[in-house]
């Protein structure tokens, strides 16, 4: 599965085995809100540079009806070489944002 990601300027895979990861670890994200995946990759309200994985960016977003309202953190890790490459390693609902240094924010 791919989603668009206009601030990677690309697409962001998410292959079976992570989804198959991201179900048995997070099984309150999917498969109910499976779409605020695509939602937050393609409009987060922040993204973080994570503190565990230097090429990996947490991509954050709230939402209202999710869990009467929670945020959605979709890990996204970037390789350059050999090819541009971003996929998701892990997504999940929080309550609050934490870890990671700010790198963007929306106005």
């Amino acid at each position: 599965m791919r989603y668009l990601c206009p601030y990677l300027k690309g697409e962001v895979e998410l292959t079976p085995e992570r989804e198959d990861h991201i179900t048995e670890r997070h099984p309150e994200l999917i498969p109910e809100y499976h779409w605020s995946i695509a939602q937050t990759l393609a409009d987060p309200d922040n993204v973080r540079r994570s503190s565990r994985f230097v090429n990996a960016r947490m991509f954050c977003k709230w939402f209202d009806d999710v869990r009467k309202g929670k945020y959605v953190v979709v890990v996204v890790v970037s390789n350059e070489i050999p090819a541009i490459r971003h996929w998701v390693i892990t997504a999940y609902i929080t309550r609050n944002i934490t870890g990671g240094v700010l790198e963007w924010k929306k106005n």
